[in-house]
């Protein structure tokens, strides 16, 4: 061993490595090199470090130690979550709460909550029941998995970019939210459903996972499970549905409140529609033939039978909050069945009860469903709104909701008729509209009243529309027109304003875009769109605000298990039309009610505003009307009660034809008298239409002709019948026989001028008693007249007696007429 001291390597140590020029080195290097051949020529040179934007991208080995770990974290969490998450006990929707309805002041309207379920085995279900179920909601249930991650991902991707809450589940996955869990959407309870899922799939056959769906799934009308369902919509039990009602009962599963074409007819194209893709996809999967598929026909399904808790008014009011609280996403459907929820509504007690006292002392109790099979039609709807509020103070819906299902106060399928022709007036005056030859349009505007007379400046094809009786009437002013209901008018007006502008006002004033018919044409005059009562109750209240228009509002207060108190929409206000257009139309309803086709609602014994208005074949009559403080529609419809096919309300009450001026109008006029007794009598506020305050002369046709209208009497003179809804033939108003023009009221009788009687010996500023009116004698000649013949009233007569058993007026026969 050398005592020299030894040459040092060059990387020794920690010292940093210097960069050397080409062929330079140490001695030792150069040394060492020799010993080792070819060791400098093996060595690379250091990859140059990454600078820039180069640094923040990963490198593969980064990447791919990222995935395998984040594979092995999801394949742990997965073991992990299966482990940890176990198959709880079925949840407590069998113990669940009521709801409790209230009315304003506090008191019980009504409770539900009785939860309406009997489970059957798979057995005791039809078998086209069962693929009805499966082609509507799982088509590949029996042989895909437990979840179906793709339709998850397209689920939530449709929901977070705004497409509507889209649902990604499996039957499986339903049923463990049905049966297991809560209805909550947090991703908690979506994580337990996938595992439970899974769970379940592994240890549960698929067809116990079936029959478990088929019992816990709710269809509406307070079914749980198809069982209950076959029994509240058919009447028969699972196992006897047929391919037809089980694809039906199918589509309810889709949306069941809103599908139920009893409750809302207005949307049966959607519910058949939905009918028909569950039938196709049965086809699809081999379970109907195509033979079989061809041959079937919708199944309409019963009125529903109701247990007595929900007898009277209660079980229509429970349902319209329950509609009205899901599709203003106040609670959800689900959630609000589940109980638990204290909800005080707008309905005032002592409103609702006078609402049902009058429709049944004007209306039910003159029918005989014994002897007059036309009465066993008669249905009646209506609905009361505070103008200043926009809440609905009172309703009615039916008879009973344990005998009658439908909600008559909000179906949409019966015409409004002439109840329309106001909002035609108000886009006049809104849009400042004249006539075809340049005159402004307001109540004076002279119109020729000529019956089929085609209308000018239509494009559309000719259109020309006939009048009641086609009587004609020659030059007419819009108040008389209007007093009158005059269909050849109207029809005119709506063109010269522009049917479009007319459409818009309609809305604007509170009509639903959606409502049926609501389309753009002359024919929009004369009252084809078929809203609800409700809905025109809305629109009327908004002309009694002056224009001003607040969206209806069915509930105060909504509280959760008694401590949560569930936030309500805002009520949003705005000025719809201008008070002008929206006053002057209110002048010229009070002449309707004070000279033309509505006297009967004199009775409130209150200024008031209104028009008759009657559909077509006499299918319906309506009175929408209103007083300052309060806005109220009436409706009398008529309905086969086995078909549910609309039906012409000729001979009801006995009498030749029901329309506006007689059943709706006394109704209305009673119910107004008592819902606002012991309230101060004001009188309406009114800025008008320049020109409008003045009257124009009446015209000679009016003095010489009956006034009839749409919904008119016969066109004899004044001492014969004049129809439904123009008693007097003039502007006079009841109390005289044709004669000069006289205060409401009449000239003489005795009374009580605050129930709308006539003061002694003389005229009076108070409303007088009319055509069947609680407020004077009905029986007395020339007393005033009911309208149509007798329609509505206990005797008619126009100057003299009447005859409503044998359908004659003063000896003359009356006759049923078409609108």
């Amino acid at each position: 061993m050398s005592d020299e001291p030894q040459p040092q390597q060059p990387n020794q140590g920690w010292a940093p490595r210097e960069p050397q020029a080409a062929g330079e080195g140490t001695a030792g290097e150069g040394k060492a090199g020799e010993g080792k051949a070819g060791e400098g020529k093996a060595k690379k040179p250091k990859r140059p470090a990454r600078t820039g934007w180069r640094r923040l991208i990963p490198t593969w080995r980064i990447v791919l130690s990222t995935c395998l770990i984040g594979v092995l974290l999801l394949i742990g969490g997965f073991f992990l979550g299966y482990h940890l998450v176990q198959i709880p006990a079925a949840n407590a929707l069998a113990t669940k709460q009521s709801n409790v309805y209230l009315y304003a002041d506090g008191s019980v309207l009504a409770r539900d909550g009785e939860v309406n379920r009997e489970s059957v085995g798979l057995a005791r279900i039809s078998k086209d029941a069962q693929h009805a179920v499966l082609a509507a909601e799982d088509r590949d249930f029996y042989t895909e998995s437990a979840i179906d991650p793709g339709a998850m991902v397209r689920a939530g991707w449709n929901t977070a970019t705004g497409k509507g809450k889209q649902s990604g589940s499996t039957i499986t996955q339903q049923y463990v939210k049905n049966y297991y869990l809560a209805q909550e959407q947090t991703i908690t309870r979506k994580v337990k459903e996938f595992f439970i899922s899974i769970k379940l799939d592994r240890e549960t056959s698929k067809s116990e996972i079936l029959e478990g769906y088929l019992n816990t799934s709710f269809f509406g009308r307070g079914a749980y499970g198809i069982q209950a369902a076959a029994q509240a919509y058919y009447g028969i039990d699972a196992k006897d549905l047929t391919a037809a009602q089980g694809a039906y009962l199918a589509s309810l599963l889709n949306a069941p409140s809103q599908y139920d074409v009893v409750a809302h007819p207005e949307n049966k194209p959607a519910a058949e529609a939905r009918w028909n893709y569950v039938l196709d996809g049965m086809v699809e999967k081999g379970w109907l033939s195509r033979s079989e598929r061809a041959s079937q026909k919708f199944p309409a399904p019963k009125e529903s039978t109701i247990s007595t808790n929900m007898s009277g008014q209660r079980g229509y009011v429970v349902n319209i909050v329950k509609d009205y609280l899901v599709q203003n996403d106040i609670v959800d459907e689900e959630e609000l069945d589940r109980g638990g929820y204290r909800i005080t509504t707008t309905l005032q007690k002592d409103k609702q009860n006078a609402f049902v006292k009058a429709v049944d002392d004007k209306l039910m109790s003159k029918l005989d469903k014994k002897e007059r099979k036309v009465d066993t039609y008669v249905r009646a709807g209506g609905a009361s709104v505070d103008p200043e509020t926009g809440k609905v103070v009172a309703m009615y819906n039916g008879i009973d909701y344990v005998k009658q299902y439908t909600p008559n106060a909000t179906r949409r399928d019966f015409q409004v008729g002439s109840t329309f022709k106001p909002f035609v007036f108000t886009s006049a005056v809104e849009n400042h509209s004249e006539t075809q030859d340049g005159r402004t349009i307001n109540p004076n505007t002279i119109y020729d009243g000529t019956s089929e007379r085609p209308v000018e400046g239509w494009s559309g094809g000719r259109y020309a529309p006939e009048n009641e009786d086609h009587h004609d009437y020659g030059d007419v002013t819009v108040r008389e027109a209007t007093d009158k209901s005059v269909n050849a008018v109207y029809a005119q007006m709506a063109v010269d304003v522009g049917s479009d502008k007319v459409q818009q006002t309609a809305i604007d004033l509170g009509l639903s875009k959606n409502t049926p018919e609501l389309t753009p044409s002359p024919s929009i005059a004369l009252g084809v769109a078929t809203a609800s009562p409700l809905d025109m109750a809305e629109a009327y209240a908004t002309l009694a605000n002056h224009g001003r228009h607040g969206t209806y509002t069915l509930v105060e207060k909504v509280m959760k298990d008694g401590k949560h108190e569930v936030e309500l929409p805002e009520r949003r206000e705005r000025q719809a039309v201008s008070r002008e257009a929206a006053d002057t139309t209110t002048s010229v309803l009070r002449s309707v009610v004070q000279n033309g086709t509505a006297t009967a609602a004199q009775a409130a014994g209150r200024p008031a505003a209104g028009k008759t208005g009657t559909a077509e074949e006499d299918t319906a009559a309506w009175f929408a009307g209103y007083t300052p403080e309060l806005a109220t529609v009436i409706a009398v419809m008529g309905q086969d009660p086995e078909t549910a096919a609309h039906k012409s309300l000729y001979g009801a009450m006995g009498l030749p034809r029901v329309n506006g001026g007689g059943a709706p109008a006394e109704i209305w006029g009673q119910y107004t008298r008592n819902a606002l007794k012991g309230e101060p009598v004001t009188d309406f506020d009114l800025q008008l239409q320049t020109g409008a305050d003045v009257t124009a002369s009446p015209s000679d046709d009016s003095s010489d002709e009956p006034g009839t209208g749409d919904e008119s009497g016969s066109g004899e003179p004044d001492d014969e019948p004049t129809g439904d809804e123009d008693e007097s033939g003039n502007e006079s108003t009841p109390g005289g026989n044709g004669g000069g023009s006289t205060p409401p009221g009449g000239e003489t009788g005795t009374g009580d001028p605050s129930t709308g009687g006539p003061t002694t010996g003389g005229a009076t500023t108070e409303p007088g008693p009319t055509g069947g009116g609680d407020g004077g004698d009905d029986s007395s000649n020339g007393g005033g007249t009911t309208e149509g013949a007798g329609g509505g009233g206990d005797t008619t007569g126009a100057g003299g007696g009447g005859d409503s058993d044998t359908g004659t007026v003063a000896g003359i026969p009356v006759t049923p007429r078409r609108q």
